[in-house]
């Protein structure tokens, strides 16, 4: 089965904008950056609540990117429907470590590994045990 798929994945459907695009036609490529935020943004949301929540009540927890690696496959276009496929792929001390793909259909036109560290006042700091919970891969074994 494709982990990407799986039912542990969260998929953000999005549709793409003329300010997404360069002036070829085709989506410029910071603007998966922007896709992949929101896709990260919500699979939080759907499994912790809000992210400003988070900040309030962790006296100042926030999410900083560490570490990513970007595999531009094919491009998308304006009007194209697109998804974002983000799930939690590992975690650490203080981070996780995230697979992300945005989609057109089943073709995979960006694949991301992504390194997001849980930082209080500058510094990191272990992931809450709450967020660990929910974040925490299903083991493949299991299956």
């Amino acid at each position: 089965m494709d982990p990407m798929t799986g039912a542990d994945a969260h998929r953000l459907p999005l549709r793409v904008y003329y300010e997404d695009t360069d002036f070829s036609g085709f989506v410029y490529h910071a603007s998966y950056l922007r896709f992949m935020e929101r896709g990260r943004t919500e699979l939080l949301r759907n499994l912790a609540g809000d992210q400003s929540d988070l900040h309030a009540e962790g006296t100042g927890l926030v999410f900083v990117v560490r570490k990513m690696n970007l595999d531009f496959l094919k491009p998308a276009r304006m009007d194209d429907l697109i998804e974002v496929h983000t799930r939690s792929s590992e975690l650490r001390g203080a981070s996780m470590h995230l697979a992300q793909e945005v989609r057109r259909g089943e073709e995979v036109l960006v694949r991301a590994e992504v390194v997001v560290a849980c930082v209080r006042n500058g510094r990191a700091i272990r992931l809450p045990d709450s967020l660990r919970r929910v974040l925490t891969p299903p083991d493949p074994r299991a299956t």
